[in-house]
């Protein structure tokens, strides 16, 4: 198959430049947000709490922190960067022209991947200031940010795809995806809930998220990496599949 690089790189870039028109907002509001979560959490909480897993609680919180940024960013990125061209009707603009919807979708999500991870790096930078972090297994962490940054902005995609208007499109993401992700170990040890709601933590996928990352940062873990890795995948090709199938019925966007 033939990829009209043209039309990707295009697309990309239009993306990549509305990122650098709001650049204040997209990297002033995480990081606040970071700083705010180390200063209440960290201080405040991490003197009552010395450590978990023998890892001081400020730096235990951090791949926590990192998860959060990585979902809701990638998410509401690439949801956005689909839904305004609907919202505005240039989307016929992109489908009128000679590219096709495997391109649409990759120059979409990789423009968001790519937004999601310079925001990420720059909440693991701001981390540094507050805590010490080790990450034991760098190779293992940049797969898993890469990996995480990509599903959830095809995840986005999905979500802005599907979206009639912006109330919809705000859903998942703070009614769902945000307490997923407290809920989910982001702030503390799975050991520390009773047996009961660790029964029910376990039916949370994001916690196995949370627990990958950690697992590259600290090398400790309440599940197997590769469980983590597994379902990281499995819901990849999940959003995959739906989003082939839901672009070509044209769905929301043809009609």
């Amino acid at each position: 198959m033939k990829i009209n690089y043209y039309g990707l790189k295009s697309i990309y870039l239009h993306e990549m430049d509305r990122f650098r028109r709001t650049l204040g907002q997209s990297l002033l509001s995480p990081v606040i947000s970071t700083c705010l979560y180390f200063i209440v959490f960290g201080s405040v909480i991490g003197n009552y709490i010395q450590n978990i897993d023998g890892i001081s609680y400020g730096s235990y919180i951090v791949p926590g922190l990192l998860m959060l940024t990585l979902l809701t960013q990638s998410i509401s990125n690439t949801s956005f960067g689909i839904f305004f061209p609907k919202f505005n009707g240039t989307i016929y603009e992109i489908l009128a022209a000679p590219i096709s919807s495997f391109e649409i979708v990759l120059a979409f999500v990789s423009a968001g991947a790519t937004k999601t991870l310079i925001v990420g790096i720059v909440i693991f930078t701001t981390s540094l200031f507050f805590v010490d972090v080790e990450v034991q297994f760098p190779f293992l962490m940049c797969f898993l940010l890469v990996l995480v940054a990509f599903t959830f902005a095809l995840f986005g995609f999905l979500i802005g795809l599907m979206s009639k208007d912006f109330e919809q499109m705000s859903i998942i993401p703070s009614l769902v995806i945000t307490p997923m992700v407290f809920l989910g170990g982001s702030l503390y040890s799975l050991d520390m809930l009773p047996e009961f709601w660790q029964m029910i933590t376990y039916f949370n996928p994001v916690v196995y998220l949370i627990n990958g990352l950690r697992f590259s940062f600290y090398g400790v873990s309440d599940f197997n990496i590769w469980i983590s890795i597994g379902l990281l995948i499995l819901f990849l090709i999940i959003c995959v599949t739906i989003v082939s199938i839901l672009l070509k019925k044209g769905y929301n966007i043809k009609s």
